[in-house]
């Protein structure tokens, strides 16, 4: 399991001790506003933290805490999984962080060292990511990473914004 760093994250594959920080910050209605709709439970939590470690186990990647290095504290989380959760589709990136830390650089930051991981180490063509058409924030870290506008498209049970890039377009940019 791969342990990424940038200037000020350590992001770290799921494990059990995590469940308190990734518990706190799916708690909070703002961050699960565009994910879920609503807060995650501490069971809803736990159980996903089990089916990220069977993922890594099986995929060799999935699902990250994003550690401060500052504070050692979990600050959010973030993703290269397959689209829709099905080995049939391209790579997916995601994130999501804890509502005081947002707007600070710490999005693009971890989603610039997942997306070297998932070109670099996973060797995926091509890169997609998704979020609900009413978040800006996300879109802005998206098309920052270099992503381009796709469209309207329905995931995860949701009509969303989608946006790629290519395994090309990374390396012209790198």
């Amino acid at each position: 399991m791969t342990i990424l760093t940038t200037a000020r994250l350590r992001l770290e594959p799921f494990t059990d001790s995590h469940f308190e920080g990734l518990s706190r910050m799916n708690s909070e209605p703002e961050v699960m506003r565009y994910i879920t709709g609503k807060p995650e439970t501490p069971e809803e939590t736990l159980s996903v933290i089990e089916r990220v470690k069977g993922r890594w186990v099986e995929f060799g990647f999935s699902w990250w805490s994003f550690i401060e290095l500052d504070t050692n504290e979990i600050i959010g989380a973030g993703c290269i999984q397959y689209l829709g959760r099905d080995p049939a589709n391209p790579l997916e990136i995601g994130w999501r962080l804890r509502k005081d830390k947002w707007n600070m650089g710490y999005a693009s930051e971890a989603a610039q060292a997942m997306a070297t991981f998932a070109f670099e180490t996973v060797k995926g063509d091509s890169l997609f990511a998704v979020c609900h058409q009413e978040n800006q924030a996300s879109a802005h870290v998206m098309k920052k990473l270099g992503m381009q506008y796709r469209g309207i498209e329905r995931w995860y049970d949701m009509d969303t914004a989608v946006y790629v890039m290519s395994r090309e377009e990374w390396l012209a940019r790198a």
